[in-house]
């Protein structure tokens, strides 16, 4: 199962059994919308903070997620899940709510394909029938945390990111009838010495190629085995970077197969900068638009690299630079000869 140094082959195909996306007011004008299944008019959700509000948002996807797998709370085995908030307590509480047993993830926002890869490692081997995974964010409860307070009215430089308000969550099978998920590339952590929090997309570019190359290496398979390479949330700014160094090293993508959900999610005209951010930003569009488009039949086999800054408050005070990660996996409703699949 194991092929080169860190790349995971899932030779019983573990499948995607459901999965569900609820965002915000903002998210709900964005380019996206049809593809999610709960659009709320408001940050708040009728909770007394908006961190309290992010731990909603969650546990209503984590219920849609199982109802449309046709089960039971009680079915879930394990639950993978991580956000942004301090010791990632949405996820936690929200782990209280559901009941099952559980491991709290932070890969910042590449935590969405972190609980991927583990779902689909555990299901693969066997570890379990059912497994919930999924990965929260809400633009107040972490503009405050890694920005300023919305309160305060900062003006952010154009290199900044709008963090998305949203959860998304998949019940990952044994068995069904797809889309599987075939392999996972874990990242390593990669630090250029950028430490600007107003511009992570530039930060995480780097870790994003370095899993790129590792994960097309160890599978064996060119980037056009793939129909699109979807990174998780650079933004315009990382994405230009992270496009330019995969050119250089010789990997062939383009505009048309090489995109990045922090662009894809909000609209033209929508005041996001350089782009959308979050552990949200990935989730939602994988486990809503992306997963749409493969049942739809317009994509048969996509890479998702979620990419994550690993700073804190903490971390920037004492003015360190930000160390970053990647995690890819491949999801495919048609597994062809890549990897000896």
């Amino acid at each position: 199962m194991l092929v080169g140094h860190r790349t995971w082959i899932f030779e019983n195909k573990p499948v995607i059994k459901s999965s569900a996306t609820v965002v915000g007011p903002f998210e709900g004008n964005g380019r996206l919308a049809d593809d999610f299944d709960i659009i709320h008019d408001d940050l708040w959700l009728e909770q007394d903070s908006y961190e309290k509000a992010e731990k909603v948002f969650l546990e209503e996807s984590c219920q849609t997620s199982i109802k449309k797998a046709g089960l039971q709370k009680e079915d879930i085995q394990f639950f993978f899940c991580g956000d942004l908030s301090n010791q990632i307590t949405s996820s936690s509480f929200a782990a209280r709510t559901l009941g099952a047993p559980y491991f709290g993830l932070f890969g910042a926002c590449s935590t969405s394909m972190e609980g991927l890869a583990l779902s689909a490692f555990v299901v693969n081997a066997k570890g379990a029938k059912y497994v919930l995974t999924g990965a929260v964010s809400h633009n107040t409860a972490v503009e405050k945390q890694f920005r300023y307070p919305t309160e305060y009215g900062g003006q952010k430089p154009p290199t900044a990111q709008w963090t998305v308000t949203g959860a998304g969550t998949a019940v990952i099978a044994e068995e069904g009838d797809g889309p599987f998920v075939t392999s996972a590339t874990i990242g390593k952590v990669v630090d250029m010495g950028l430490s600007d929090p107003f511009n992570m997309g530039g930060a995480m570019a780097p870790a994003a190629v370095d899993t790129i190359e590792a994960h097309l290496k160890e599978r064996n398979v060119p980037a056009s085995y793939y129909d699109l390479i979807v990174t998780g949330d650079l933004g315009r700014i990382g994405h230009e970077i992270s496009l330019g160094l995969l050119n250089k090293h010789g990997i062939g993508v383009t505009e048309e197969t090489y995109k990045d959900c922090g662009i894809l999610i909000y609209r033209e005209g929508q005041p996001i900068l350089s782009g959308a951010s979050g552990a949200g930003c990935s989730a939602v569009v994988t486990y809503g638009h992306l997963l749409n488009e493969m049942k739809n039949g317009n994509l048969k086999r996509i890479l998702i690299v979620a990419t994550g800054a690993l700073l804190s408050p903490l971390t920037f005070q004492q003015k360190e630079t930000i160390p970053c990660i990647a995690h890819a996996v491949s999801i495919e409703t048609e597994v062809g000869a890549g990897g000896g699949l």
